[in-house]
């Protein structure tokens, strides 16, 4: 398999992932929530910096429908990640080994 149909792949299993899969996840509280309510410290949770931001608590801002909410959050999450981690990689790419200066390419040493 190539790489390009394996990301193809890949990219398509992460979309529907997030985009539907994310539409059965429960309503009941994470783990975290949970032991904090278990253990009765939970009423001292503060809001963080970004609890007014487009995407927070797994929410997209202006889409009333939770679910739908839901799934557009994870696959713009998807895609912004996705778009991040493909420039940080051409950076890199570019960064890389220019290889011997007179421009040949390198061969194993068959010593």
């Amino acid at each position: 398999m190539s790489l390009r149909r394996f990301a193809v792949i890949a990219l398509a299993v992460t979309l529907l992932t997030a985009g539907v899969l994310s539409w059965f996840a429960s309503s009941n509280p994470d783990g975290l929530q949970r032991v904090a309510q278990t253990l009765g410290f939970a009423q001292t949770a503060q809001e963080h910096a970004a609890s007014d931001s487009p995407l927070a608590d797994y929410r997209a801002e202006g889409v009333e429908d939770a679910r739908l909410s839901g799934g557009l959050a994870g696959v713009i999450g998807v895609v912004v990640t996705g778009l991040l981690m493909g420039g940080l990689l051409l950076v890199l790419r570019r960064r890389g080994d220019p290889g011997p200066p007179d421009g040949r390419p390198t061969s194993p040493d068959r010593s």
